[in-house]
């Protein structure tokens, strides 16, 4: 697995260069995983609707995705991990594949002394006992 630092990335650069990498992989790609930051941003998913963005201060791009969620704020300090990985040569789906790095995270601030959990019907990670 290939661990790319990339720094301070536009979302929409971003995600077409997921794109790209994709469309061009073969079976003898390796996977990578991709640590980033993006200038703010909001994500609009496919669940979520404009409105559903009550204010917006500071005049942020909302940028409608082709993904699942509703509305997500990206921005500078907030390290974003992309894993652009064969889902199929490693047999995992989706939803596997949340579960398995919600552990690795709950794993990683156990070592840290922070307990942590996940929450049936709430995917993520959580902290002190509240969504």
């Amino acid at each position: 697995m290939i661990v790319k630092r990339l720094g301070l990335v536009e979302y929409a650069p971003a995600l077409e260069a997921m794109r790209v990498f994709t469309a061009g992989r073969d079976a003898d790609t390796p996977d990578e995983i991709w640590l980033l930051q993006h200038p703010p941003v909001y994500t609009l998913g496919q669940a979520g609707k404009p409105e559903h963005l009550l204010q917006n201060p500071a005049d942020i791009p909302l940028v409608h995705i082709d993904r699942g969620g509703q509305i997500t704020y990206h921005g500078p300090g907030q390290i974003v991990v992309y894993l652009p990985v064969d889902r199929n040569r490693r047999r995992l789906k989706v939803r596997e594949l949340v579960t398995r790095i919600e552990q690795a995270i709950i794993d990683l601030l156990a070592g840290y002394g922070v307990a942590a959990v996940r929450l049936d019907g709430a995917p993520g990670v959580y902290v002190g006992g509240t969504v």
